[in-house]
């Protein structure tokens, strides 16, 4: 019986690993140069270099990295149906981030952010492209629609955050005067301010009520008549 949840703790851990990897890999990817220009000036001077970074290309892309740690805090400290909320945030940051790299990398495109960054006049050359980053970006982008997707289904299965410091959950426990017993009950989560036994709605026989009276004289009264 033991199996079950030890399975499903496992693959909450893997879950939040390969959130993890997936945002850190598109961050990686986003942060590199993707392609290199150069612009011809006219004159015996030499073709100005240019370099393009990712997130020039893929602004999106790279946003969305960060955007997906956060979620990634999101997971833990959610359960059920926003868990799944949750997860479903995640695969669709994924697909524009695959959106957003693949537009980052068309040639079109390029040439035209490498004109943009260009400090000298003239025509830019055909850029030279590195494919292994806008890959990694792009493999780390499907993992995140995966593991998003998998949160979506199985995510409201998944260990949760303790309610134990919750303050409608925490449990009562009654002062004893003892400054080490009140340090362990503010530990485990008691108040050890709290009277358990205090209500504010009962009157107890013996106790005065709101209009002065006791309840052993309002029995007394209701007897008489």
């Amino acid at each position: 019986m033991n199996a079950v949840p030890a399975r499903r703790r496992r693959e909450y851990t893997l879950v939040l690993a390969l959130i993890t990897v997936g945002a850190a890999g598109l961050l990686a990817a986003t942060g590199r140069p993707w392609a290199r220009a150069a612009v011809e000036v006219p004159g015996p001077l030499a073709p100005a270099p240019i370099v393009v970074q990712a997130d020039l290309l893929s602004p999106t892309a790279a946003a969305l990295g960060w955007a997906c740690l956060a979620a990634l805090a999101a997971v833990v400290a959610t359960r059920g149906v926003a868990r799944r909320l949750v997860g479903v945030l995640i695969a669709l940051f994924g697909v524009v981030a695959l959106v957003d790299l693949w537009r980052g990398t068309r040639p079109g495109h390029i040439v035209e952010v490498a004109a943009g960054v260009a400090t000298a006049e003239g025509d830019v050359t055909t850029p030279v492209t590195e494919p292994l980053w806008p890959w990694i970006g792009a493999v780390a982008a499907l993992l995140l629609v995966a593991v998003g997707l998998l949160t979506a289904v199985r995510g409201a299965a998944w260990p949760a955050m303790s309610s134990r410091y919750d303050r409608h959950s925490a449990p009562r426990a009654a002062s004893t005067g003892d400054p080490a017993d009140l340090w362990k009950s503010f530990d485990s989560g008691a108040d050890p301010t709290a009277d358990p036994s205090r209500d504010p709605d009962a009157c107890p026989d013996g106790a005065t009520g709101a209009s002065g009276t006791t309840a052993s004289d309002d029995n007394a009264d209701s007897k008489e008549r």
